[in-house]
């Protein structure tokens, strides 16, 4: 998102837990779009609220599994924000070999791009 609209909106990833690292297969393929990964930090819903960010300051949160859906849908119970929900496909656990596992985060990484491309239109920023 930061790179191809920039400082155009405040963004930060969240997810329903924070169990673990940035897949390594996710930072690889995205570093093939020069988009570097390895130091960025999974949060929960939670942690963000700990660390200050006020939800009720954002605007939209885009889900993408049924999960942070959920999550989502129950802490606009108290804040208005727009939900979107994107199933994307969960890349985690498919394929045998490595470019087998590679194609399957690709097809990801490009359903979230079109994704962004149609919600918020053309980059801003060059790619």
């Amino acid at each position: 998102m930061k790179q191809m609209y920039g400082q155009r909106a405040y963004v930060q990833s969240a997810g329903v837990k924070n169990d673990m690292e940035i897949d390594g297969f996710s930072v690889a393929v995205c570093q093939e779009l020069g988009i570097e990964l390895s130091r960025h930090r999974s949060r929960s819903f939670d942690e963000m609220q700990n660390w200050g960010d006020d939800l009720s300051q954002f605007d939209l949160i885009i889900a993408l599994s049924p999960a942070s859906q959920r999550m989502a849908l129950e802490l606009t119970r108290f804040h208005h924000l727009d939900i979107e929900y994107w199933p994307i496909l969960d890349p985690t656990g498919l394929g045998e070999t490595r470019e087998a596992k590679l194609a399957a985060y690709r097809q990801a990484r490009d359903q979230i791009r079109t994704r962004m491309l149609d919600r918020f239109g053309p980059p801003t920023e060059s790619p």
